[in-house]
């Protein structure tokens, strides 16, 4: 898809310049604003994706939604002012964000249960993934009742299940054979 690639190489951009300005992790918490408040709002996104829309108004709106942002992400606005680019914003906080973790040795481990993790159970998981990976880990909890019970831990692109609906589809295709 063009406009990931296109994504892609904003996000490398602003990164290389909030780094050389030494404000690459405040940048870092403005793309994860921008981009968990525009996949939460649906009248924003579509404000953004709207084609009808000038360019002018939407970087007039985004300045005024966003006031307290840094001056680099600022920048960015103007940017896609100047190429009218609007619509790939939230993609571009989302490549931003996965590049700055990959920059810091972070990785994201997601973590599918069927009820959410209380801040315990997080501090277990916590525990037995650092055994597994020397990188930084965060959680990222997904709760998801189909599973039934137990987790589905994925890191990168491996993936361990231990969840009780898992369990049952191996048992159904044992007793059927």
């Amino acid at each position: 898809m063009a406009s990931t690639r296109a994504a892609i190489r904003y996000a490398k951009a602003i990164l290389d310049l909030a780094n050389s300005k030494g404000v690459a992790e405040v940048v870092n918490n403005d793309m994860k604003l921008i981009a968990s408040t525009i996949s939460s709002n649906l009248e924003l996104s579509t404000f953004i994706q709207n084609p009808t829309t000038k360019v002018e108004v939407k970087e007039k709106a985004l300045l005024e939604v966003f006031a307290g942002i840094n001056g680099v992400t600022q920048g960015l606005f103007h940017l896609l002012f100047e190429n009218k680019r609007f619509e790939i914003l939230e993609a571009i906080a989302i490549e931003y964000s996965k590049l700055s973790d990959i920059m810091n040795g972070v990785e994201v481990a997601q973590v599918t249960t069927a009820i959410p993790m209380d801040a315990a159970l997080e501090a277990q998981v916590l525990a037995k993934i650092a055994t597994l990976s020397d990188k930084k880990i965060t959680i990222e909890n997904i709760v998801d009742a189909s599973i039934i019970g137990g987790f589905i831990l994925r890191i990168g692109d491996k993936q361990y299940n231990a969840s009780v609906a898992n369990r049952l589809q191996v048992l159904k295709r044992e007793l059927s054979n």
